[in-house]
């Protein structure tokens, strides 16, 4: 006969609820109980079955990941803390990809029987959130919101960043100061620009039109836009760029036009992954703790879900600014 969570519960001396919730980490139960919960469905022998889960509760414990934006390095980095951190509190982690926000999405999602969904690529004219939410499917924004429904969110708050890139930049002498700036339908590029220009407008300057450029955040915005920044007769001595992904592209621009970074010309990202801090590349960016925003996106669907009339929660991640090899002094005029 096979073990049951009733088994364990006699075992360990608590309910069967009790069991259910220590097993999945339910932080409404103590440590002791866990311990005592976990030592006992180890003695037994005792694997909970995901199916039992799922016709006990009504739910599948699946929570999707939605990524529209599927060739962006930067979501490569927040799939393994969302997926550690539903494991913990016994949920599975669904990617679902798709290359636009189109009609069929929602749709999907609902199909797969999820619990709840984090939307990791919104646009701020996005009906994706009004859809889920006059279907009853939970969900949590990513990094990027719209106005159209609140709900919790895990975002970034650009400011304290942009200031002290900024200060350090006319400490070094930088007068004319370019940017490569993300696509205008994003809620990140929205803020990271108004925090960019708030914080020049602190020391006395402002982005020309001719200094700047906008596109989706790859790396060939980045390369394209350098280029043609570089093309001027008079280019910017410092570029601040979307994010980390699009910095790379303008590192590959300057090298292919024989700009020396940063003697002729300073790069800023945004988001400080992983390579930013490579020997090869060692990109000045500004910098916010990713692994926690992504694995409270995670808590936050869970808690959705569990609690559905909890009260909405924005999570904000402040910025600093780390500076590395391609940000210098400007190089001094003819």
């Amino acid at each position: 006969m096979a073990i049951t969570s009733r088994d364990v519960a006699r075992l360990a001396g608590v309910s069967q609820p009790t069991v259910s919730r220590a097993l999945r980490d339910d932080p409404r139960v103590s440590e002791a109980t866990k311990a005592k919960v976990r030592a006992a469905a180890e003695q037994l022998g005792y694997v909970p079955s995901e199916a039992g889960r799922a016709l006990s509760s009504g739910r599948t414990r699946r929570i999707g990941l939605l990524i529209t934006d599927i060739e962006n390095q930067f979501y490569t980095h927040i799939i393994a803390p969302v997926h550690l951190q539903l494991e913990r509190l016994g949920y599975q982690l669904m990617l679902h990809t798709e290359t636009a926000d189109n009609d069929t999405i929602v749709e999907r999602l609902i199909a797969n029987g999820l619990d709840g969904v984090i939307l990791a690529t919104t646009t701020v004219d996005s009906v994706v959130p009004l859809r889920l939410r006059d279907h009853g499917l939970p969900f949590v924004y990513f990094n990027r919101t719209t106005s159209f429904v609140d709900a919790d969110a895990t975002v970034v708050e650009p400011t304290a960043g942009f200031e002290a890139a900024v200060s350090r930049a006319v400490a070094l002498g930088h007068t004319r100061i370019g940017a490569v700036l993300g696509p205008s339908n994003t809620s990140t590029a929205q803020s990271r620009e108004v925090a960019l220009r708030a914080a020049l407008a602190t020391n006395g300057l402002s982005l020309s039109p001719d200094d700047i450029r906008r596109g989706p955040f790859d790396t060939r915005t980045g390369d394209e836009a350098t280029t043609s920044l570089l093309s001027q007769p008079s280019p910017p001595t410092l570029l601040f760029c979307a994010n980390d992904v699009v910095a790379y592209g303008a590192l590959n621009a300057a090298s292919r036009r024989g700009v020396s970074v940063p003697g002729d010309l300073s790069i800023v990202g945004f988001d400080d992954l992983p390579a930013a801090s490579w020997p090869i590349i060692e990109l000045s960016t500004i910098a916010y703790d990713l692994t926690a925003m992504a694995g409270e996106a995670a808590r936050l669907i869970t808690r959705r879900i569990e609690q559905p009339d909890a009260s909405v929660l924005h999570v904000e991640y402040e910025t600093s600014f780390v500076e590395r090899r391609t940000l210098s002094s400007a190089p001094l005029s003819d």
